[in-house]
């Protein structure tokens, strides 16, 4: 049976190379997690000598960046062979790109790092199941593991929304500000676009039909006009305006019955230009 070996107290760096691990090399997917002082290695024996035992962020071996002072961390070292084998991949580099800089405790220079909001993160979940459980350390890398399979989906999607924006969206302007419309099937392009400054996106689903328009959560702004312009446009579409008046939905997976618009992503644009200009 294989082994993977991480030090007592995990914490991100731990966490992220054994998923790393068990995600990318099948014939460890079920391997058993062992605890050991930091610094230390299983049963005492050399760390990279059992190639049924892999030490990863403890025991000066292979997968331990604490035996030199680099920049780089367990995870790094792992995700380094990952990328010989497997090629890169932009939404895994800056997952561990980020857990280096955790490991570093660069968080001290994020923006505003004092914030409440960085206590909703994951580093800061860890610290405080490494509080509660710490008689149960198996426990804390497998909800971790758990978690990061849904922040690694996240990076995925915003990789690709980052290249929808780029390559797809269609500018116009607002009283407000800039905005953009967009036809994919990533509903990424949403969030991320409004966090790039846009004031207003506008989403197509080009398989569902489905339209999405939302608005910067901007007193001032209101998408009520908008609103009963495309009820008059496409009345046999099924229109929701939310009480912000910030976004309006036609289509939703919390509503399976609405009825999708036919309107062009062309017609629905020049539709909010007029309104919104």
């Amino acid at each position: 049976m294989k082994t993977i070996v991480t030090h007592i107290g995990p914490d991100l760096d731990a966490i992220v190379s054994i998923w790393l691990v068990k995600k990318f090399y099948p014939e460890w997917l079920e391997a058993d997690i062992a605890f050991v002082p930091a610094g230390q290695t299983y049963k005492g024996l050399p760390p990279d000598d059992n190639p049924d035992v892999m030490h990863v962020d403890t025991g000066y071996g292979k997968y331990d960046h604490h035996k030199e002072e680099k920049n780089t961390c367990a995870a790094s070292l792992v995700y380094d062979d990952i990328k010989k084998e497997f090629g890169a991949e932009t939404a895994l580099e800056r997952l561990v790109a980020l857990v280096n800089d955790v490991d570093h405790f660069r968080e001290a220079f994020f923006p505003d790092p004092t914030n409440d909001f960085w206590d909703l993160g994951l580093p800061a979940l860890i610290d405080g199941w490494r509080l509660i459980y710490a008689d149960n350390p198996i426990r804390i890398v497998t909800v971790g593991m758990e978690c990061i399979d849904g922040v690694y989906k996240m990076f995925q999607n915003k990789v690709w929304a980052e290249k929808d924006i780029k390559e797809k969206a269609i500018p116009f302007d607002t009283r407000w500000g800039k905005g953009f419309g967009i036809e994919t099937t990533n509903d990424e392009v949403v969030h991320l676009g409004q966090k790039m400054g846009y004031v207003v996106v506008l989403r197509k689903d080009p398989r569902k039909g489905y339209l999405r328009v939302k608005a910067l959560p901007k007193d001032e702004i209101d998408l009520t006009p908008v609103f009963e312009a495309l009820k008059a446009k496409d009345p046999g579409a099924t229109w929701y305006l939310h009480q912000s008046k910030h976004m309006i939905l036609n289509g939703s997976t919390k509503n399976p019955d609405m009825k999708p618009t036919t309107l062009s992503l062309h017609d629905i644009i020049e539709l909010v230009k007029k309104e919104v200009s």
